[in-house]
């Protein structure tokens, strides 16, 4: 190994790796996007299965506990969605500005975090955005796969809906999708997804309100 390539594996960034790749999906040879967008339905369901696990919820209502939260009307899942919104943001940006540098292109396909982000911004802003005009999703009569407020559930329907509109303005780019891609580093290769998410978040909404 030559002189470059050790000073070069001495400073791989790995963890900035990892992360940008989604724990190794973007290493994936076929369609290491979608994985990425799939990884991001994953976490969108985290916060509810994890206050299950805690006990906050209730298998039949899919409420929180009001007797845990002393009544508040504090919504923990919602806020525990914009944490993570928030965190996939700032570390995708961070993380995808090195892993460019590293591999020295401005858009490698391997960075997947942008489709982790962008598809966990469609779902909480295309299911979390309330239907005026419609009753709230719960009581269920089922098992949900998550819910992203105390009122917004995460059935099959919206997660698969969510999932084929962010995946097709990914891939279409309308305006300004493709434009935002100019920008520098990470920045670029982030905001593309966050406005490809606004559009597939828009059609989600609009789904909800039709009755879906």
């Amino acid at each position: 190994m030559s002189a470059d390539n050790v000073a070069q594996a001495l400073r791989k960034p790995r963890i900035a790796l990892f992360i940008a790749t989604a724990c190794g999906l973007g290493y994936i040879p076929v369609a290491p996007g979608t994985f990425g967008s799939v990884a991001g339905l994953i976490i969108a369901t985290l916060p509810w299965w994890a206050m299950f696990a805690m006990g906050m919820v209730s298998r039949d209502t899919a409420l929180l506990s009001a007797s845990f939260f002393g009544g508040s009307k504090f919504d923990p899942l919602l806020g525990a969605q914009i944490w993570l919104a928030i965190i996939l943001a700032a570390t995708g940006e961070w993380t995808a500005t090195r892993a460019a540098r590293f591999w020295q292109q401005k858009d490698p396909q391997r960075v997947v975090i942008d489709e982790v982000s962008g598809q966990h911004l469609t779902l909480i802003l295309g299911c979390g955005i309330p239907v005026p005009w419609r009753t709230a999703e719960i009581p269920l009569t089922g098992f949900p796969f998550g819910q992203v407020t105390v009122h917004a559930v995460l059935s099959w329907k919206y997660l698969l809906l969510g999932f084929i509109l962010f995946r097709l303005f990914d891939i279409w780019k309308p305006f300004p999708v493709r434009q935002a891609e100019s920008l520098p580093g990470g920045w670029g290769i982030m905001a593309d997804d966050w406005v490809a998410a606004v559009y597939a978040a828009i059609g989600l909404w609009i789904a909800r309100a039709a009755g879906l």
